[in-house]
């Protein structure tokens, strides 16, 4: 098994050898885009959770401050029916001693 027996041994192993290499980078390639991408999804995600950290934060100060308006609200609502029926009165017992 001499060269000059198979003239053409060592040019297909160089050819399998380098499609060998080709897929191998290939392969290489694929694994390193999949992993920047994982890198992309994992930071991506750590921000839409740190967005939604303060959104739920932002969230809460909004409902307390909805909570404290609809208080101060019926406050002024019950003042309001407290001096409207005053007023009725003041001018019931103004009608009453001038009529």
């Amino acid at each position: 098994m001499t060269e000059k027996a198979h003239p053409h041994a060592l040019e297909n192993a160089l050819a399998r050898l380098s499609a060998s290499l080709n897929l191998l980078e290939t392969t290489v390639a694929r694994r390193l885009e999949n992993e920047l991408s994982l890198a992309d999804l994992e930071e991506e995600l750590a921000i839409m959770q740190d967005d939604r950290s303060r959104l739920a934060l932002e969230l809460d100060a909004q409902l307390s401050r909805a909570n404290a308006l609809e208080k101060a609200r019926d406050e002024v609502l019950r003042r309001l029916e407290l001096a409207s029926g005053e007023i009725e009165a003041v001018l019931g017992a103004a009608s009453a001693g001038g009529g």
